[in-house]
């Protein structure tokens, strides 16, 4: 009799770790916190919810929490949630809380799997918005490999500063029209209170929109929620229906990595070229695609579909076009229409659909001023490239959708500066002049550590009328705002010994986008002599995790994971 019990109990609990008399002691733990045994006998689904009122693009979480959980309910699940941190980058720029942006994602992914696996969960809810904490979870999907979608919160609506929309960044480049005189103190302060109207991620195609673009594109979201402002009624329903969504993948067996494959993560590739998103997005894609077992993405693949895929779609800082315009010109499903032949059509999606029958009733954009066809594109390559050279003998990052046209192909003398707050204070000095390569090094993962990005001087350079003739050279990343020429990503990085750390005040720096290249014209016997008794500048660390990411992380060129 006791054996029947037992085989009853084991059939009446989904969750394998409540069956049985072994199951007893975390059954009386769930009903400590007043869970019934019909709630715990249903499949049990972890809600991620990074909710922080500290961050911008999650303050809106979690509502879409609870839409979510009613939506794990409605189709027959219970909901459990747990958060993981969510730090903005907007609020760590230009301070030493840059340096723990990048680290942080690899943070977040173990924090998930730890609770995950602790509990093993029957499949979770991801919900996330900004720059890392959106790969973040991904990549936890990947590693876990158990049924998952992701939700994002959305972006912000623009701002309106004297009848034209702006992001954010509009307070960074009123600095420098304040700076010259261009602007009061109380123009300022207008400025100030008026450049992030509402919650959600800010309003251009910055890393935080562009890898929830790329969620969707790799089927990890359902198909058209990644850019529907968070402040939309619709954004709520899409929570909802991610609970549903989680719901059937359970019943079906599917997990993340039936979704997450080397076919999809080429999808969200040619969606990252077609739009001209974040260069961080490549970073990203490379450690979510290690995660998902398919080993090292290599970084010249991503130059290899920069050169097949057209850019399609142009959004700020590439245009004038913010989130909102995006959204209404089709999102990510109207792009994906365009780049439909180019694209694996029979990979499966969140919603149990395959791209191709997803797409099936999807109408070709309205507002062909932002998303063009492949016929017509912006630009016949795709925003985002690959530079090598002997200056980044492993490769460099660029975004062509972002650069100037008379930027494309220049050469300029070096200004070395070995930190951000240097060069931003050379910059707003007037001591750069036009036609300046500002090298910035020791940046990377290892020297920063940490890849802090490169957003002031881009920033200082633009509010000082110095983008449309100056480049930023650096083993530092950018921020998906940036726009003007900007090399990022070079590796080897300079802590690593790569040439970087040889350029001197005055050599010849060559870019040249459309061939690729990136060139220092310095005599390959005149490096090997400054290498001698080179030894890489150590910056003074807290004690703590970040000595543990120096130590761990792997080269930009390898996404930065961490090992």
């Amino acid at each position: 009799m006791i054996l029947c019990e037992d085989e009853d109990m084991q059939e009446e609990y989904y969750n394998q770790l409540l069956r049985g008399d072994s199951g007893a002691l975390k059954r009386a733990l769930y009903k400590s916190m007043g869970f019934t045994d019909e709630a715990l006998k249903k499949p049990l689904i972890a809600i991620v919810n990074t909710y922080t009122n500290a961050t911008p693009g999650h303050y809106n979480l979690n509502e879409l929490c609870e839409q979510a959980k009613r939506g794990v309910e409605a189709a027959g699940g219970t909901a459990m949630v747990f958060g993981t941190i969510a730090p903005c980058d907007g609020i760590a720029e230009g301070h030493e809380g840059m340096r723990y942006i990048l680290p942080s994602r690899d943070l977040i992914t173990s924090s998930v799997e730890c609770m995950v696996r602790a509990h093993r969960f029957d499949g979770m809810v991801l919900l996330g918005s900004c720059d890392k904490i959106v790969p973040g979870l991904l990549m936890a999907a990947a590693r876990l490999d158990i049924p998952a979608v992701f939700c994002n919160g959305g972006p912000m609506l623009p701002a309106v500063y004297k009848g034209k929309h702006y992001d954010g960044n509009i307070v960074t480049e009123a600095v420098g029209w304040k700076q010259r005189g261009e602007i009061t103190q109380e123009e300022f302060r207008d400025i100030e209170n008026l450049a992030e109207p509402c919650a959600g991620s800010c309003a251009m195609l910055g890393t935080a929109n562009t890898m929830g673009c790329m969620a969707e594109a790799m089927g990890m979201s359902l198909p058209g929620s990644a850019v529907i402002p968070a402040v939309y009624a619709k954004r709520m329903q899409v929570g909802y229906e991610t609970g549903r969504a989680v719901m059937e993948l359970v019943r079906k067996h599917i997990t993340a990595r039936q979704l997450i494959t080397r076919e999809s993560i080429e999808n969200a590739i040619a969606v990252l070229m077609g739009m001209g998103g974040s260069t961080n997005a490549i970073m990203h894609l490379q450690a979510i695609y290690r995660e998902a077992g398919l080993g090292d993405l290599e970084l010249m693949e991503f130059d290899r579909w920069s050169r097949m895929i057209p850019q399609v779609a142009s959004v700020y800082p590439a245009s004038p076009y913010d989130m909102e315009d995006f959204y209404a010109a089709g999102g990510v499903q109207a792009i994906m229409k365009e780049l439909e032949p180019k694209l694996h059509s029979d990979c499966m999606t969140a919603n149990g659909r395959t791209i191709g029958e997803n797409l099936k009733g999807v109408p070709f954009s309205p507002r062909r001023e932002v998303i063009r066809s492949m016929a017509e594109p912006f630009h016949q390559d795709g925003g985002v490239a690959v530079l090598t050279g002997n200056l980044a003998p492993m490769g460099a990052v660029v975004k062509p959708a972002a650069i100037p046209e008379q930027l494309m192909k220049m050469t300029g003398k070096a200004r070395v500066f070995q930190s951000e707050q240097e060069a931003c204070t050379a910059i707003l000095d007037g001591k750069v002049e036009p036609g300046t390569m500002v090298v910035l090094r020791y940046e990377g993962p290892k020297g920063g550590p940490g890849m802090p990005e490169m957003y002031r001087p881009m920033k200082c350079l633009e509010g000082m009328n110095l983008s449309s003739s100056c480049a930023i050279v650096t083993d530092g990343r950018f921020s998906g705002s940036n726009r003007g020429c900007f090399v990022g990503h070079i590796s080897p990085e300079a802590y690593e010994g790569g040439p970087l750390a040889f350029v001197e005040d005055g050599d010849e720096i060559a870019i040249d986008v459309r061939k690729r290249s990136i060139t220092l014209k310095v005599p390959d016997e005149v490096l090997e002599e400054r290498r001698k008794g080179w030894q890489p500048v150590e910056k003074q660390l807290p004690p703590g995790y970040l000595n543990v990411y120096k130590r761990t992380s792997k080269s930009a060129a390898q996404g930065a994971v961490v090992e």
